[in-house]
């Protein structure tokens, strides 16, 4: 006789979008749990879902220590949370999922990419710099361009710069001011048949040390932000396990469980490098609601509160594509042209419930799904219902 998993509360760090989804996911699939998020914004995005919002940053020491109280596991949507405080949670027998010291690590793009290397996963040449000195000593060593970082509170590539020159070197280091930085080597793409470019695997960890990936995804970047993501990425089949080898490897060597985004690039001769691990569901995993017997949403839930993990099989080709906010316009907004994506078959649109639209931040995504066969169709399908969407 199959038991029933036991009713648990998820105390979550930040109740924007993918807080949101999590709460649509477990509405969906009636799974037996509750969710209690914190996050700075009163009534924020998943509020329609939750039991309760305490209303707080998401590095509030006490705030934290309110929402842990409340919960039976503490999870996050956002890396800013205050990894101190969830240690101390954890030594006080409170879960946290994924643990505090695996946050710890990746806040710290340096700490992180050290880490990945220590355990001989393959990742771009990199170092840190303190100085325009180290940024010419790196491109001494490396050539140009450079990829400049700003080693914590960045995500979105909001922390990334460029450095197609010495030129450039002055004001990427004004603009990160104070702040810790590294360096990487550019990871040149090649053109030809053989893809080379940017991809992802989500893959996910349970209680019990299960790990499973999903497919690997295809992404597409617009001013540092993803644009686009195509599944299944029309890469060799070895490029494709090699992926799936490497995040399900990043998952054994981290600790705690939940569901992990790992970019990756796929370099001009073929070799996989992971460039940056988010510890939490992510934006090129949202294709999974639609594709997937298990969206990346319920595995999180899954994976957090001791159930098996979820089967991760692609039951559709997809194409993912964000909607930002528009570049000139910030507050309240509506859709215009909802009606006809509506009525687009194969369609799904995703609106995250936010009051008020920021440029160019994420507000929804849309998804197209169908055949393998059909890929360029599906992109050209999510563009246009894309196109069809204006915020008024």
């Amino acid at each position: 006789m199959l038991m029933s998993p036991p009713v648990a509360t998820i105390g979550i760090i930040g109740g924007g979008q993918l807080c949101r989804m999590t709460g649509e996911e477990i509405r969906r699939k009636a799974l037996p749990h509750r969710l209690v998020a914190l996050d700075p914004t009163p009534d924020c995005p998943a509020a329609p879902f939750l039991d309760r919002q305490i209303v707080g940053h998401f590095k509030d020491h006490a705030k934290i220590l309110e929402l842990a109280a409340t919960s039976d596991v503490v999870t996050f949507e956002i890396e800013l949370a205050g990894s101190a405080t969830l240690e101390q949670i954890e030594k006080a027998g409170k879960p946290v999922h994924p643990s505090s010291k695996t946050l710890a690590i990746i806040q710290d793009k340096l700490a992180q990419k050290n880490f990945l290397k220590d355990r001989g996963l393959p990742v771009p040449d990199f170092r840190g710099v303190a100085s325009k000195a180290d940024v010419l000593t790196a491109a001494k060593d490396w050539g140009w361009p450079l990829m400049l970082k700003a080693r914590t509170d960045a995500y979105d590539g909001r922390g990334n710069r460029r450095l197609a020159g010495e030129g450039d070197v002055d004001a990427a280091l004004e603009a990160f001011k104070d702040r810790p930085l590294m360096v990487e080597r550019w990871v040149e793409f090649g053109e030809g048949h053989a893809f080379s470019g940017e991809v992802s695997v989500i893959a996910a960890r349970s209680i019990s040390g299960e790990v499973k990936t999903y497919p690997v995804g295809e992404n597409y970047h617009a001013d540092s932000v993803l644009d686009l993501t195509i599944v299944p990425a029309r890469i060799a089949p070895e490029t494709a396990r090699r992926a799936e080898e490497l995040a399900a490897q990043t998952l054994r060597a981290l600790a705690g469980a939940g569901v992990f985004g790992i970019e990756m690039f796929v370099d001009k001769a073929g070799a996989v490098l992971i460039n940056e691990i988010a510890p939490r569901v992510h934006n090129s995993g949202h294709y999974t609601i639609e594709a997937c017997r298990t969206s990346q949403f319920e595995q999180h839930v899954r994976a957090i509160t001791g159930m098996p993990l979820g089967d991760t099989t692609l039951m559709y080709a997809a194409v993912m594509a964000n909607l930002l906010g528009a570049p000139e316009k910030s507050g309240p907004y509506r859709w215009d042209g909802l009606a006809a994506v509506r009525a687009m078959p194969g369609v799904a649109l995703h609106d995250y419930g936010k009051k008020d639209a920021q440029p160019r931040r994420k507000i929804g995504h849309l998804t197209a799904t169908g055949t393998p066969a059909h890929l360029d169709f599906l992109i050209h399908r999510a563009r246009q219902a894309r196109d069809f969407l204006k915020q008024v």
